[in-house]
């Protein structure tokens, strides 16, 4: 989504399910506006955390006049179940193989052939979101499939996230990229304050943990580890708001909020 609205809107890493809320990527012209609706991976929920994002997939399919979706070379083809599921959908489904910078003309050929034999209903197109290599090609094709309808959003909207959101997002994905194993899943990042003065932004943000041993990981021996994280964060936040930026962070422990409603509404879950 960001290589096609032309924003970063989403976590990148290369770590697998780290999309946990429904995100609009509103991409307008003098023509046509699409708006698209990057939703979580679909997994099979060991949590209620991962019970939300699946609600989060199933009320985006409700709304959608087109399916795209996205899967990269080398990555394990989904089961029967979710084939049958994407296959038998009644809205059109184009498939985007990406990275296709990454593997040889026979792995891409095998590839389309193996997916083609799965959803005989898609579209498949290879792509390179990363070096936008077959991006128009692709957007030429969601606009072919399109329903005419009057605009949804004003043109100068991008998406309907807020400033505490995509901040928060952006120092998740530090974790992300800076943290191992379960660690990065467990922690949950919430804005608890953002103060705009003519010169400089200052942010307050909680990150929390599910336990104890998480907030020792994440603070780091001598508090290293998260003034490295509150660095990397500050340089892309201050990007992002294109101005000067203090950033304080702190950690907290909620006992496994994963598996808490009460927990996963406060910080902005639906379910």
């Amino acid at each position: 989504m960001n290589a096609l609205v032309g924003e970063k809107l989403s976590v990148i890493t290369n770590k697998a399910q780290t999309t946990r809320h429904r995100i609009l990527g509103i991409l307008s012209d003098e023509n046509s506006q699409i708006v698209f609706s990057d939703t979580p991976g679909i997994v099979n929920p060991h949590y209620k955390l991962h019970e939300s994002m699946m609600s989060e997939v199933n009320s985006a399919l409700e709304d959608a006049d087109i399916l795209l979706y996205v899967v990269e070379f080398g990555e394990t083809v989904p089961d029967e179940r979710l084939a049958s599921f994407i296959d038998h959908k009644k809205i059109p489904v184009i498939i985007a193989l990406n990275k296709i910078d990454q593997s040889s003309q026979d792995e891409v050929q095998s590839t389309i052939e193996t997916w083609k034999k799965l959803i005989p209903s898609a579209q498949i197109l290879p792509i390179s979101a990363l070096h936008n290599f077959n991006v128009d090609q692709l957007l030429k094709m969601i606009l072919e499939l399109l329903p005419e309808h009057p605009a949804f959003y004003p043109k100068d909207e991008l998406t309907d996230k807020n400033y505490r959101f995509f901040i928060s997002e952006i120092i998740r994905e530090k974790i992300l990229l800076l943290y191992r194993k379960e660690v990065p899943y467990s922690v949950e990042v919430i804005v608890d304050s953002f103060k705009e003065a003519e010169e400089i932004v200052r942010i307050t943000a909680f990150i929390y943990v599910a336990r104890e041993t998480q907030r020792i990981i994440i603070i780091g021996k001598g508090g290293k580890a998260i003034k490295r994280l509150g660095t990397d964060a500050r340089k892309d936040i201050e990007k992002f708001l294109n101005k000067k930026v203090y950033l304080e962070l702190s950690v907290k422990v909620e006992k496994d909020w994963r598996d808490k409603e009460q927990s996963l509404k406060r910080f902005g879950y639906q379910f």
